[in-house]
């Protein structure tokens, strides 16, 4: 195959890998500004959950990144959409879970592309993610029925619970690396 060819072949991965990663920096987006109304409307436990899930998709935004540098390319910057705000408590995790089912049907067509390009390690990352993607739409989706099914009895339960996520914090200046 000549030089062309594989560049042309590694430019539509790096595409998929972007449109990806604006994905998550859109989740990462929308589920901290849920996190923070979860929190403020007092339902700390489903707030720590919401922002363990950002956190989760943190790591996707930088997986995808890291690969697109692997890659020769520059990782997008851009959010995928708009983030919406102003949610209530009963919507909240409808949408989420209809966006991580889309997330999830795209990040298969994405691999597909990798697939069909001779990307195997890309291909590798796409399905790592998928799985996560799918935990995520299982949470989203049993807490939606939740609400849905036991309405505000369920709510009322979780009222007042800490959001405390357990996480010990581990970032750059608490590492000693800022040092």
């Amino acid at each position: 195959m000549d030089k062309k060819a594989k560049e042309q072949k590694k430019k539509k991965v790096i595409e998929v890998l972007n449109k990806a990663r604006s994905m998550e920096l859109l989740a990462i987006t929308q589920y901290m500004n849920q996190h923070y109304n979860i929190d403020d409307m007092d339902y700390g436990e489903l707030a720590g959950k919401v922002k363990l899930i950002a956190i989760d998709e943190m790591r996707h935004a930088e997986m995808f990144a890291e690969r697109i540098k692997e890659l020769g390319g520059e990782p997008s910057s851009e959010s995928g959409g708009k983030v919406q705000k102003g949610q209530k408590i009963e919507t909240i995790f409808s949408f989420d879970a209809e966006l991580e089912d889309d997330t999830i049907a795209s990040y298969n067509q994405f691999l597909l592309v990798c697939r069909e390009n001779g990307d195997s390690t890309s291909v590798k990352l796409f399905e790592s993610v998928i799985d996560e993607e799918q935990i995520h739409y299982n949470y989203f989706d049993n807490i939606h029925g939740h609400i849905e099914t036991l309405g505000s009895a369920y709510l009322s339960n979780i009222a007042g619970t800490p959001s405390a996520t357990g996480l010990t914090p581990s970032g750059f200046v608490i590492s000693g690396k800022g040092n």
